[in-house]
């Protein structure tokens, strides 16, 4: 069978997160899937950075991974829809992208894995959910739109090549543009430098996470009362002055409850310029956290 082809004329499409809410949840949990494997197989880099998926010119891909004497890549394309896994020795499998539940994506890429001789045991409870459901006993999550998932694809693919853009300017330590299968988003994050104070009572993953302070920015879905794919802009620890600090343009605002900066993609998209209302909101938010947070500037930026 041929595979299904979506085609979208518009450079930055709409996306509003009732139309596709349902594929949202379940290709969540088909990258959590995934994402896990690439936990499993990779060392522990600094704040987690052997986690995340990059984007490509067809979809996302874990990048290459370790196995024994193998290495193995696993890419979710979303142009022909099906997901791809490839050994350094030239053998392969294809899983189709298509409506199924969650169990079935998981039994099948599991069966994937054992025929290219990967043997990857993982924690099938997912994370940062609210009421997780393992991934082998997930019938309730099935819905996928090729369109939807096309298109949230290519607004990623724009957003990483500006995200690259602003990471180019900073000569400090900064992380690559990547995309988190955890939180669903895709994220670059820049550092001042320093250690950041103990959080009390705080998980290893979040500990690893935040060991220094942070400036980071991203694109989220939506979901809650964001009702809609999201930019955000947060600092940690968040310092006296952060919050009031202006921002531009002048559609972004700070959500009091998240403790981020955000502005929506539909103000991006239809603004005149839709990078530069980008690197506007990045470079602000930035500069609000660099200076209440008393950044070495010069030492860190071009």
């Amino acid at each position: 069978m041929t595979p299904q082809r979506t085609t979208e004329p518009e450079l930055l499409p709409a996306l509003p997160f009732d139309s596709w809410k349902d594929t949202l949840a379940t290709l969540h949990m088909w990258t959590q899937v995934v994402g896990k494997v690439r936990l499993k197989l990779c060392p522990l880099v600094n704040h987690w950075w052997n986690v995340p998926f990059y984007m490509t010119a067809r979809g996302m891909t874990t990048s290459a991974m370790p196995f024994q004497n193998t290495t193995i890549e696993v890419c979710f394309d979303f142009i022909d829809h099906h997901l791809a896994l490839e050994t350094n020795d030239g053998r392969h499998v294809a899983i189709a992208l298509k409506a199924q539940s969650v169990a079935d994506f998981y039994n099948a890429f599991m069966n994937a894995l054992t025929e290219l001789g990967v043997d990857a045991k993982i924690w099938t409870k997912p994370c940062e959910v609210p009421d997780p459901i393992p991934f082998e006993k997930d019938r309730l999550h099935t819905a996928y739109d090729p369109d939807a998932a096309h298109k949230f694809w290519r607004i990623l693919v724009w957003v990483d090549q500006v995200f690259k853009e602003f990471r180019a300017e900073f000569i400090g330590k900064v992380s690559p543009v990547h995309f988190f299968w955890g939180s669903f988003d895709l994220a670059v994050t820049r550092f001042s430098g320093r250690r950041a104070p103990e959080r009390p009572g705080a998980d290893p993953i979040t500990r690893e996470a935040y060991s220094h302070e942070v400036s980071s920015a991203g694109l989220w879905p939506g979901g809650g009362d964001i009702k809609g794919p999201a930019f955000y802009s947060y600092a940690a620890p968040e310092l006296d002055g952060f919050a009031s600090q202006p921002v531009r343009p002048a559609a972004a605002f700070y959500h009091p409850q998240m403790k981020e900066f955000l502005l929506m993609y539909d103000d991006v998209r239809t603004a005149a310029d839709p990078k530069a209302a980008l690197m506007e909101f990045l470079q602000s938010t930035y500069d609000a956290a660099a200076d209440s947070g008393k950044w070495d500037r010069k030492a860190l930026e071009r």
